[in-house]
């Protein structure tokens, strides 16, 4: 059987998620979705995809799209998320999943009554240096987790330019920020490593007052952008996490975690990719040294593009697309991050803005 795609978006959605479906066995995309006739025609031709869509809730009832895929500001996004679990659709949401705690919710009741896999496009766990870090950890590498640090800190707006995609995040209400956005992916990648997060305080603010373009024109953002919190896991281990999208000459991602044996250190000058996320590992008495990635990560069988393919996100999207096919079809193993792992970020997430605002460490199991 083949599963037929929609894809709202034609800028990152064509750029990148559509040679991650093509790339998939079983999985044809025959639509795309903007908000407007003229741009989603023209999208369809320049994309070669035969059906175009202006209303994204239309391509969410269609009988003849089994996947959805979603990718637009939050605020715009839950209506389409809903409409289309209320009509069956398996979905692949764009991060942040949800513009709020309550939104998070809403779409969690939803899909646990669709009976529809939903998968959230935070795929770093299936980056390889990422896939032989959470091997090697569960091998007992480095012992016991104990502790550790995870930055993940870019420069968006520091120089800002005119033509970038996403100067609307300065805007409030629309469900983003800094730790709503490079801070949901780094969480997912924490959750899937070391398991759930008992506790933490945190921090969270705007450092960045202004956006200055080169022209003198400037944006006044309304929205944070610097978020450090403490997060204590279930199981005792205790880790820093920061981050921004307004470090000048940012350091990129970085996630760095000690135990009782040993010492592994994922990092990447940007958001991570297969190709420029390295992985770096050491023990006692030894001295931290690059890992080798097995080949198995880098090329996956069934999957028509590797770590090197352009565009750099493409190929871990894949494996996760690929996984959400496999868990359509019932063929085992788990689809991921899913719509429950989805849940628990936006419920640290709530759990940091409280944190902020009310100056406190705040149990994670006390979000409800």
């Amino acid at each position: 059987m083949t599963l037929r795609v929609g894809i709202v978006s034609a800028a990152w959605g064509g750029f990148a998620h559509l040679p991650a479906w093509r790339a998939i066995p079983g999985v044809e995309v025959t639509a795309i979705c903007t908000s407007r006739q003229e741009t989603a025609d023209a999208a369809a031709v320049r994309l070669g995809l035969p059906r175009a869509f202006w209303d994204a809730e239309a391509m969410c009832a269609d009988p003849d799209i089994d996947i959805v895929d979603l990718g637009t500001r939050p605020s715009v996004r839950l209506s389409m998320v809903l409409a289309a679990l209320a009509n069956g659709k398996h979905v692949y949401n764009a991060s942040p999943h949800a513009p709020d705690w309550t939104a998070a919710k809403a779409i969690d009741s939803a899909w646990r009554t669709s009976g529809s896999v939903g998968v959230v496009d935070a795929f770093s766990q299936w980056i390889p240096a990422h896939r032989q870090m959470k091997h090697m950890l569960d091998d007992g590498y480095v012992g016991a987790p104990l502790g550790g640090t995870c930055h993940f800190n870019l420069s968006l707006f520091n120089r800002p330019i005119k033509q970038f995609p996403y100067n609307w995040f300065a805007l409030p209400g629309q469900g983003v920020s800094a730790v709503r956005n490079n801070g949901s992916h780094a969480l997912y990648m924490l959750l899937h490593l070391f398991g759930p997060i008992a506790e933490l305080v945190a921090d969270d603010r705007q450092i960045l007052k202004r956006w200055v373009f080169p022209d003198g024109d400037s944006i006044t953002p309304e929205t944070n952008d610097l978020a450090n919190v403490i997060l204590r896991f279930a199981s005792g281990l205790v880790m820093q996490m920061q981050i921004s999208w307004s470090m000048a000459l940012h350091d990129g991602w970085s996630l760095d975690v000690f135990g009782d044996k040993g010492r592994l250190v994922a990092s990447s000058p940007t958001f991570p990719t297969a190709r420029d996320c390295v992985l770096h590992g050491g023990r006692l008495g030894g001295a931290l040294a690059p890992v080798e990635i097995p080949a198995a990560f880098n090329n996956v069988t069934g999957i028509a593009l590797d770590w090197q393919s352009e565009p750099q996100p493409s190929f871990p999207m894949a494996l996760s697309m690929a996984a959400m096919v496999d868990a359509i079809e019932g063929k085992g193993g788990a689809a991921g991050p899913d719509f429950a792992q989805a849940l628990e970020v936006e419920r640290i997430q709530e759990a940091i803005r409280l944190s902020s605002q009310e100056r406190r460490w705040i149990r994670i199991a006390d979000i409800v």
